[in-house]
């Protein structure tokens, strides 16, 4: 597990805008406030990722999302909680105020409480939602480890050592709405 310094020293460094790196469920993610409109900007010149695919928001329980989402039926709420904490992306209605750099424009949005511990502390110690998403330039192999982060994203500004999940692949993305996978 990550040294409590070293997970306030990224939360601060998230307060004021930086991008940070740490491990996730399957590979090394990238992320940073959500509601930072020019840490969203750095973001995506680091991974050369273009506006209009949106953010993966990823947090350590459902309070942390509750300002991005709009209530869902209970029997759909109920599938999408019984998930989590794990490794399982869902698309949820978008509330009016999630900013489109987080939707694409859709009016859905990615969320995911994450069991991975260092994730979860993390969004614990920023007290609130990240956005989250692999540590790679668009098209590229992400990063495996802290070692890989600056070789495939340059700008990062801070990087949380630690082990990935045992994941093979980045976490499946359904929507709860309709049940349909987006990637599996």
């Amino acid at each position: 597990m990550t040294p409590g310094f070293q997970l306030r020293l990224a939360a601060e460094k998230l307060r004021q805008g930086a991008v940070v790196a740490w491990p996730t469920e399957a590979v090394f993610g990238i992320g940073c406030d959500p509601l930072n409109p020019q840490a969203i900007a750095r973001l995506l010149k680091i991974k050369q990722r273009p506006l209009s695919k949106g953010l993966i928001l990823v947090a350590a329980d459902f309070s942390q999302l509750h300002p991005y989402v709009d209530p869902l039926p209970d029997e759909q709420m109920n599938k999408v909680l019984a998930s989590w904490p794990g490794p399982y992306t869902w698309l949820l209605p978008a509330s009016v105020y999630t900013p489109d750099w987080i939707t694409g424009g859709s009016e859905l949005v990615a969320v995911r409480i994450t069991a991975h511990p260092v994730a979860r502390a993390l969004c614990q110690s920023f007290g609130g939602a990240l956005t989250s998403t692999s540590a790679n330039r668009s098209g590229q192999r992400p990063a495996l480890n802290a070692l890989q982060v600056p070789l495939r994203c340059p700008g990062v500004e801070n990087i949380l050592h630690g082990a990935t999940g045992s994941l093979l692949q980045p976490t499946p993305i359904r929507n709860a709405l309709s049940g349909e996978v987006i990637r599996p």
